[in-house]
């Protein structure tokens, strides 16, 4: 990515090539009159509702993202203020892989999706967009403890392993909401593609690392309270975001249960409204209990169970030998002693090792391009680990350049060979090669013959840590596997291009208080051209309102949305609303 913006933010240019493929530009000459109208909205409604039930940072954290009610946001300005907290924003285009998603905020970086919602779906939508990502995540990230949380689920997150059915489900949940935020969506594919969420959700089996740790962000970074069951207050960013649910999820209805471990055994619908809400006293409660969490983790437990999940996987998994060697591929087969113990362990296709998330020279996925395999374990009849061998001890077993040995290990695998090569690193033994090598289980089971080449056996007692994706991600020149849906570009016809233009020219009058006259020719072309329109009127009488002057207006205006209210249940409490707001108006929003 050559012509990559890094826009001038620390944390933005420290991404690695293999996050760096899912942004996109912004393009913010493509939002709308009306696009910038809902982002006025709806952060008008989050204001005046939000300042009673938001944890107490949000207001002033909007501005400290460089987040305006006026404008959607640019996002050379969120980084501009951003970068001053040690954070950075990138735009991508809707819903990412959870892992890359995690690795972005282990980098200290939102992802943003570039896209506004429609103003049919103004109170809430299935589909990540602009508002959901910078009007409720941003604004808190300027906690400390609550940043220090955010990156950290990162880190964790980034190592979790996922099952082949999680990509399924990412893949129908983002057709899904694509679909959702088309415009003139066919109903018959939306339900077609709800009936295959709902299938895949019913039959994903048995949930993996991924799976739960989404549980655990879902009711904390997406739908979290904070406080008191009696009194909590909102921090997730799906409720900042969402002008219905930020309402509703206060009443009785919505059960408040305290946040702990036992969260991870709810599981979530993205599509509906949240049945019970979970309440964290602290923010550092959320790291004790991810920390709590972490400690089941492949990445923390290593052997037999851990590998297990690896192969479940299907996707390349990096495993650690205890000498710190680390084996990326695709994990195909494990060896197991009677004690429960890895003996083997065995990849297929593209492989690469690795010490310390760095590639070892000449071991890329180029070289063993058909998988890697190798024992794991100590020799037989002794005590000591086989990474720990000095020189000397290894010269007894007769381990030295060129020469012939064998090497029985407790598990019974028989390696006979000449040594080509011995890699050493901080006196641990990684790794050692051989030509003309024979590798044998005791059941005469051949696992290497010498005419396939160099064999390459990695050194270590025990697999440490089992993690996702590769060691050296760059290196490995990991693709995630990125979606081939992708969301829709709108083309607008002469009607609704007419349309923004009304919207535009109020705008204008609002910002330059000129221009004032024009309201009631604006309003007769609504009346006439775009009766399925409601914020634009909205807009109109917000000006009239205020002014005092246009009392004629001012009460047609207010006869027709109400009328409008009454007769389309579709719009009655969105025009409640902005009506609730422009007679009870917040003390001039004090975050301009």
């Amino acid at each position: 990515m050559s012509d990559f913006n890094d826009f001038n933010n620390a944390q933005v240019a420290k991404l690695p090539k293999h996050l760096k493929q899912f942004i996109v530009a912004q393009n913010y000459e493509k939002y709308t009159p009306v696009d910038q109208a809902v982002w006025r909205y709806v952060m008008r409604q989050n204001y005046s509702y939000l300042k009673n039930v938001a944890y107490y940072p949000y207001i002033k954290g909007l501005k400290s993202a460089g987040l305006s009610i006026e404008y959607i946001p640019d996002l050379q300005t969120m980084n501009d203020n951003l970068g001053e907290i040690g954070w950075g924003a990138v735009t991508v285009d809707g819903f990412i892989p959870p892992a890359a998603f995690m690795e972005y905020q282990a980098y200290r970086v939102l992802v943003i999706a570039a896209d506004i919602r429609q103003i049919n779906h103004i109170e809430y939508t299935p589909a990540p967009d602009i508002i959901h990502e910078s009007a409720g995540h941003a604004p808190i990230i300027a906690d400390k403890d609550y940043n220090n949380y955010l990156s950290y689920f990162g880190s964790i997150g980034a190592k979790a392993m996922f099952s082949a059915k999680d990509f399924e489900l990412y893949e129908a949940i983002r057709k899904l909401s694509i679909l959702k935020e088309a415009i003139n969506s066919d109903e018959m594919q939306i339900a077609k593609a709800e009936k295959e969420l709902r299938y895949i959700s019913e039959n994903m089996g048995e949930p993996s690392e991924m799976a739960l740790l989404g549980r655990l962000h879902w009711w904390t970074v997406e739908y979290g309270l904070i406080g008191t069951l009696e009194n909590p207050k909102i921090y997730g960013a799906g409720l900042l975001s969402s002008i219905g649910e930020s309402a509703s999820c206060m009443q009785k209805e919505v059960e408040k249960l305290w946040y702990n471990m036992y969260t991870v055994n709810y599981p979530y619908d993205i599509t509906k409204t949240q049945p019970q809400l979970f309440v964290t006293e602290t923010f550092q409660n959320l790291i004790d209990v991810l920390e709590e969490f972490a400690n089941t983790m492949a990445f923390r437990r290593g052997g037999t169970e851990s590998i297990m999940k690896a192969i479940d996987c299907k996707n390349v998994a990096t495993a650690v030998y205890s000498s710190g060697l680390q084996v990326s591929g695709v994990f195909t087969d494990i060896g197991i002693s009677a004690a429960d113990d890895v003996t083997f362990i065995k990849t297929m296709g593209p492989s690469a090792l690795a010490i310390n998330g760095k590639q070892l020279p000449g071991h890329g996925k180029d070289y063993h391009k058909d998988g890697f395999s190798s024992p794991v374990g100590k020799l037989k009849n002794k005590a000591k680990a086989f990474e720990d061998y000095t020189v000397t001890e290894l010269k007894a077993l007769n381990i030295s350049l060129g020469e012939q040995t064998t090497l029985l290990f407790e598990s019974g695998i028989k390696v006979k060979g000449r040594v080509k090569d011995i890699i050493i690193e901080n006196n641990k033994i990684l790794l050692i090669a051989f030509t003309d090598c024979s590798v044998t289980e005791n059941n005469g089971n051949i696992l290497f013959k010498p005419e396939w080449g160099i064999y390459d056996m990695a050194i270590g007692e025990k697999i440490v840590s089992v993690f996702n994706g590769a060691a050296d991600k760059d290196a490995y020149e990991e693709i995630t596997l990125i979606s081939t849906a992708k969301t829709h570009k709108v083309i607008y016809d002469d009607k609704t291009l007419q349309l923004h233009n009304l919207y535009k020219t109020v705008r204008e009058i609002r910002e330059s208080r000129e221009g004032l006259e024009q309201l009631e020719n604006i309003f007769e072309q609504l009346k006439l051209n775009h009766r399925k329109d409601w914020l634009c009127a909205l807009e109109i009488l917000e000006l009239v309102y205020h002014k005092k002057i246009y009392h004629k207006l001012e009460k047609e205006l207010l006869v027709y949305l109400e009328i409008k209210a009454g007769r389309e249940p579709d719009y009655t409490k969105l025009i409640n609303d902005g009506l609730h707001v422009i007679k009870n108006p917040v003390s001039q929003l004090v975050i301009e």
